[in-house]
């Protein structure tokens, strides 16, 4: 331990090996106390909650303890593009400059990785597809033949939402696994094999929670065990393990039993004359089932679905259907592993549909959610302490989580509850950035209520002088889809009249990646977007000067979950408000004020339009968690700091 204290020291000096290999190398003391922190906690088997503000470089101070350690590492993100950035670039910089001969292996869940066999039989079915298809596979299949990971990331010229991507990548329940004919050149299996044998193997957080879960039902893993996991961005875990805690079942799956009914049908089954019309009435029934309800995206607690009157015919209809396909494969199932294989997937998406109606556990809240295409029904618990606390407490494994935004004014105890990591060490570390000399905070002197209609026109208003100010170069980050597309038309309307070469950029209107990359070439962009672009999002130098937050980030009462955790919280004689719904909006609100200072050189303002935060007795406590930039109210301070940058 102490030699490693004083190696760390070292390597992290103005003089040290990764000076070497970084140009204008700073020392970063907070860096150097977090990773000697991690490093004891390695050592000891501990769990550790780290908050680590911008800039301290937190990546670097996790990565040369876990290197130290000489054992199985596994690293857990909530993003591909940390993923990316992680693989491609920090960890070989760290090897680099540590001269360790650690090996390394990045890990996907499967819908990431093309298959061959559904590849194979999507060219059979190629006739029936869209032109778009048609022309997207076909990309596919040339790629796939010189492809040595058969990752989809590397064919970036098919959009994201193209729906070939399902056809061409396997999901757990049409896996053939050893059966398959492709089994030796699997892209999966390939990609499992790398991480089982790696030093270090980088996943994601819904891949760690997919193979916690399969632990759970006693299959087989897919990760290795590990001796230390570190989680990089560990506030996204409540959420996320929530999911895979709980059961859900969306009719997407119906969607694909459809997709590789036809495939089969093609290949296997051309003489049973009753297949294809099944299948067709299938997708009917699928169809009808989300018709139910309107066509926006929204959430509905399990009680109000009774007052859509076709919810529960339109749900037998589609059980039905499916009963009828399996009813069919049964007497053909015999015939091909990939018809056997079709059959069990189908009777297993129709057991998770009778165990979604049926199960009537009073420490879960079932909810129904509503996409542009499909229905999600959900099944989340209450609270997933115990169940997280009883897969890590083991003596065996250390377990590190970390973040820019884990605690409320350096308390941790929302964060542990969450979690049932009651007895875990925390540590809290401010960024080394000068807000106060680079940064202003802005909040208005008086604002509508932010529940007024006329809300959204007095924030344009509001911020109109200081885009101009800053000559465009801002995020709008939005707490609802609602706000973002009204705020965007009120502004489109202003900068078009005035002729000002802003463009703005709105989200939805390409992937991320595409319009973060549109937005720094220009250089006077504006972009908005809802809550995804609040976190994960980074925009060093000029591009960036301002950031807007229309609303304090408080989530919607009217969410099932939310909702049926309040009443749970309350009923026990908490404050849901004060234990759970603050603490949230508090770690929301710090991940979108996050987006602004992104290194040492920039400089800019944080204008939030909710005067609730200055207002109402909570709002101090989000005051004081934010980090500490000059603030004002005063318009006129404002648009000087801008014109100064």
């Amino acid at each position: 331990m102490i030699m490693n204290e004083i190696f760390i020291k070292e390597f992290f000096s103005e003089k040290g090996d990764l000076s070497k290999n970084i140009d204008g190398y700073r020392v970063r003391q907070e860096q150097i106390d977090i990773s000697i922190l991690i490093d004891e906690a390695i050592t000891h088997k501990k769990k550790l909650i780290v908050e680590a503000g911008t800039g301290i470089g937190k990546t670097f101070a996790y990565l040369v303890p876990a290197f130290l350690s000489g054992g199985k590492i596994i690293i857990s993100t909530a993003t591909k593009n940390l993923q990316d950035q992680l693989f491609t670039k920090d960890i070989p910089m760290i090897r680099d400059a540590l001269k360790v001969p650690v090996s390394l292996a990045m890990l996907k869940g499967r819908s990431n990785y093309l298959c061959h066999l559904r590849l194979e039989n999507a060219m059979i079915e190629g006739a029936f597809m869209t032109k778009e298809d048609v022309t997207h596979l076909h990309l596919v299949n040339q790629h796939a033949k010189h492809s040595i990971d058969g990752d989809r990331a590397e064919l970036d010229t098919i959009p994201e939402s193209s729906s070939i991507w399902p056809q061409v990548t396997s999901t757990k329940e049409n896996c053939l696994g050893q059966e398959c004919s492709f089994y030796k050149e699997c892209f999966v299996m390939n990609a499992r094999k790398k991480a089982l044998a790696a030093d270090i193997t980088i996943v994601n957080h819904h891949l760690f929670f997919a193979d916690l879960n399969m632990k759970e039902e006693g299959i087989s893993e897919l990760l290795p065990k590990a001796t230390t996991v570190i989680f990089d961005e560990a506030h996204q875990i409540p959420d996320i393990a929530s999911i895979f805690f709980g059961k859900n079942i969306s009719t997407s799956k119906i969607s694909e039993i459809v997709q590789d009914g036809f495939q089969i049908y093609l290949k296997h089954m051309k003489d049973v004359s009753d297949f294809e019309p099944i299948l067709n009435d299938l997708e009917k029934a699928n169809k009808d089932f989300r018709l139910v309800f309107p066509r926006e995206s929204n959430r509905y607690p399990y009680q109000k679905i009774s007052s859509f009157s076709r919810f529960e015919s339109s749900y037998l209809e589609l059980v039905e259907k499916l009963k009828k396909i399996i009813e069919l494969l049964a007497l053909h199932k015999d015939r091909d592993s990939e018809i056997e294989k079709y059959f069990d997937s189908a009777n297993e998406i129709l057991k998770s549909f009778d165990d979604w109606l049926e199960d009537k556990d009073n420490n879960s809240i079932k909810w129904i959610e509503v996409y542009s295409q499909s229905l999600q029904l959900n099944n989340t618990p209450l609270s997933i302490a115990d169940m997280f606390a009883r897969h890590i407490n083991n003596e065996s494994t250390s377990w590190v989580f970390t973040s820019a935004t884990l605690a409320v004014k350096n308390n941790f105890d929302h964060f542990k509850n969450q979690l049932g990591l009651i007895d875990a060490d925390s540590v809290s570390k401010e960024s080394p950035f000068n807000y106060a000399e680079k940064a202003l905070l802005f909040v208005p002197k008086t604002m509508p209520d932010a529940n007024h209609e006329n809300f959204n026109f007095a924030v344009v208003n509001q911020i109109y002088p200081f885009i101009k100010a800053s000559k465009g170069r801002a995020f709008i980050l939005c707490t609802t889809l609602k706000s973002m597309r009204e705020i965007f038309t009120l502004l489109q309307d202003k900068i078009e009249t005035d002729q000002l070469d802003y463009p703005i950029y709105l989200q939805g209107d390409g992937s991320r990646n595409h319009l973060l990359n549109k937005f720094r070439e220009h250089g006077h962009a504006i972009l908005i977007g809802s809550l995804s672009f609040w976190e994960g999002v980074d925009v060093k130098g000029d591009a960036l000067s301002l950031v807007v937050i229309d609303k304090l980030p408080f989530f919607s009462p009217e969410d099932p979950v939310l909702a049926a955790r309040i009443d749970k919280i309350n009923q026990s004689g908490k404050n849901a408000f004060m234990e759970y719904q603050l603490p949230n909006a508090v770690i929301t609100l710090k991940q979108g004020a996050g987006r602004l200072i992104r290194d040492e050189f920039d400089k800019g303002v944080l204008v939030i339009c909710d005067t609730r935060i200055i207002d109402k007795p909570y709002g101090k406590r989000m005051w004081q968690s934010l980090p500490p930039f000059a603030r004002t109210r005063d318009d006129l301070e404002v648009i000087q700091f801008l014109e100064k940058i």
